[in-house]
Parts: C-alpha cells; sequence; structure tokens
C-alpha cells in the first residue's frame, strides 16, 4: 500500500510545467520609512538686564531704568551717587538702550 501512495502523489513538476525560458523579475521597491529628526530645542530668552554699572561711581547694579512709555521717556538713576539720565524712547526701545545712550552722553561731554 505505501509503494501505490507513492505513485498517486504527484510532484510539483508535474503540477506545474517548468519553462526554459530566462524569467524578468523586476523588484518594486518601497521608500524606507524617513527618520525624522526631532525639531531643534527652543533656546530659552533670557531677560534683559535693568541694573547695569554706574560710570561715575563704578558700582555695579546700582543704577536702575525707567521706561515711561506715555511719555515715549527713558530715565536712569544711580542709587548711590544720586546721577541721573534721561533720554527719548520708541516703543522698541529697552533698558540697555536708555544704558548705552548714558555712556554714549559721558563719553561725548568728556571730549
Amino acid at each position: 500500500m505505501a509503494h501505490n501512495m507513492r505513485e498517486v502523489v504527484k510532484t510539483k513538476e508535474s503540477f506545474f510545467p517548468v519553462k526554459k525560458f530566462p524569467v524578468t523579475v523586476i523588484h518594486i521597491m518601497g521608500r524606507r520609512k524617513s527618520k525624522r529628526k526631532p525639531p531643534p530645542k527652543r533656546k530659552a530668552i533670557e531677560a534683559l538686564e535693568t541694573q547695569f554699572t554706574c560710570p561715575f561711581c563704578n558700582h555695579e547694579k546700582s543704577c536702575d531704568v525707567k521706561m515711561d512709555r506715555q511719555r515715549n521717556t527713558g530715565q536712569i538713576t544711580c542709587r548711590v551717587c544720586m546721577e541721573d539720565f534721561q533720554t527719548s524712547i520708541n516703543y522698541l526701545s529697552e533698558p540697555i538702550d536708555v544704558y548705552s545712550d548714558w555712556i554714549d552722553a559721558c563719553e561725548n561731554a568728556n571730549q
């Protein structure tokens, strides 16, 4: 009986006839998944200083700047030597701009 079963079982070759022609295989490749880089971390914006070194008495952080946006004026005053300076500002001005105007005025007065 075992011998008979072997005869009944057909091989692949009998089910699928083998062709002797060369077969061209076309591989269609898909794109790779893009490795997405994480977005760059935003740098924390540091607040600009409002206290500066006085050009007259050289005390550090003794000059305070007050910005009066209503009147468009910036005033800087030293708490130690009571020296003060006032300048006009605009909507883009920052306390550092008032201080730099004061330093420029001091340099112009010395020349």
